[in-house]
């Protein structure tokens, strides 16, 4: 994975999640794999906790950033995100 971008953390996550829906209106077969991808990393037991929504755990994604970019605040870059979601649709046959 690349490091993430000096534009990244201005842009945030908004920002980033942003960035990816206008990459999925012109490719859905890339909005397929984003959704699942989402979908996958969702807290458990999303229905039973505010705000109910299937978000990823806050405590696993900075984990998770930490791990890949060294920095718990980090925002992936959207090139990552889009191989990553390829990536899981192609291995593990989704």
């Amino acid at each position: 994975m690349t490091p993430p971008s000096d534009d990244a953390p201005s842009r945030g996550w908004g920002g980033l999640a942003l960035a990816l829906a206008a990459r999925a209106v012109v490719n859905p077969r890339l909005a397929l794999d984003l959704l699942k991808t989402a979908w996958a990393f969702r807290r458990r037991r999303w229905w039973a906790r505010a705000p109910f929504l299937p978000v990823p755990d806050p405590t696993y994604l900075r984990w998770r950033m930490y791990t890949a970019y060294g920095q718990e605040a980090a925002v992936p870059p959207v090139d990552d995100i889009v191989r990553f979601a390829r990536w899981r649709r192609e291995t593990m046959r989704l």
